[in-house]
């Protein structure tokens, strides 16, 4: 277990709480099956759009069309670019955490948010695992988006609040899976 996980997880623990597991998801620029579908759509957005903001600049459009593409250009390109470094930056300080007594996510991009969840009451549970032994574990059911595009949906601002919980992209996931299973046995 990390060191620096584990002391922020024991300021979380309650009264006779144990930990089980901690752990980080991987760290860097990071791609998913979702980005299949969310990469082309996003270069079709930002190429769009700077095409609009380019033609109403050079054929001396009316100040309003002018600024009216800014913003399309802007989102567009922090789809194509952006949403990478900003989907690492988050994922440096999150932490996911197994108790005897419930699974915690924590973390945020501008604000830290912590999430706790009993294992009493923990309904679906989703693996997703990739042959190097990373993958997410959905808690919940995934809804609008099937569980292989939810790491780049998570990635997109104000997502997460739709989204169910998970940890995502972390390595030995299976043991991790399996470790909140047997908790969940013993609550």
């Amino acid at each position: 277990m990390n060191g620096m996980v584990e002391m922020e997880v024991a300021r979380e623990l309650g009264s006779g709480e144990k930990l089980i597991w901690c752990g980080k998801p991987r760290a860097g620029l990071s791609l998913s099956p979702g980005d299949i579908i969310f990469i082309p759509f996003s270069i079709l957005w930002c190429g769009f759009a700077i095409f609009w903001e380019s033609s109403v600049i050079t054929t001396g459009a009316p100040f309003f069309f002018k600024l009216w593409g800014i913003p399309f250009v802007l989102v567009g390109l922090y789809m194509v670019i952006g949403r990478f470094f900003a989907d690492a930056k988050a994922r440096e300080k999150t932490w996911y955490a197994v108790t005897n007594e419930r699974v915690l996510i924590s973390g945020g991009l501008f604000s830290r948010s912590l999430r706790s969840l009993s294992l009493k009451t923990l309904g679906e549970i989703s693996l997703s695992e990739k042959g190097d032994n990373t993958g997410t574990i959905i808690f919940g059911a995934t809804g609008l988006f099937p569980s292989w595009m939810m790491s780049s949906v998570s990635s997109i601002p104000g997502s997460g609040r739709n989204a169910p919980p998970a940890f995502v992209n972390i390595e030995n996931v299976r043991t991790v899976y399996d470790t909140i299973r047997q908790s969940q046995r013993q609550v």
